[in-house]
């Protein structure tokens, strides 16, 4: 039962970074058909780069620490271009710079979107094999 909690917990977290990536794109998206001013976009973007941030890192840090190897190994290349973009100092948009870098700011979030839906899957799929598992336990 309590292999299920962590699953579920886990799930809950990555429908949580789904919904901050879809935010984000959707804010490129209506800069991108002129809904929404470049300074009003990068603003809202970046209110919500660090708490995906930290969200992607308390994820990677709950799967080690309860013992779910492959999820957490699976998560280390997202937490690492993370932290590698947060040292970098190219974590923020650029309210100037924004038109120009806007195709590559979707393409990276098409990026982390799919990425994070392969994890969702995952997820689900051992979720379901731990429930059906504790199930023929009973």
């Amino acid at each position: 039962m309590g292999d299920l909690f962590v699953w579920l917990v886990s799930f809950l977290i990555l429908i949580a970074l789904l919904i901050i990536v879809v935010y984000q794109l959707m804010c490129l998206a209506d800069l991108e058909f002129d809904y929404i001013n470049p300074y009003d976009s990068s603003a809202r973007i970046n209110k919500m780069i660090l708490p995906e941030f930290f969200t992607q890192g308390a994820l990677c840090l709950f799967f080690l620490m309860t013992g779910h190897w492959f999820m957490s190994l699976f998560s280390v290349p997202y937490l690492y271009y993370n932290v590698r973009m947060y040292r970098d100092k190219q974590h923020l948009i650029d309210v100037t710079e924004i038109f120009n870098m806007l195709n590559w700011e979707k393409k990276q979030r098409l990026i982390k979107l799919s990425y994070l839906i392969v994890t969702l899957f995952l997820s689900l799929f051992w979720m379901i094999y731990s429930a059906l598992e504790d199930d023929e336990d009973l």
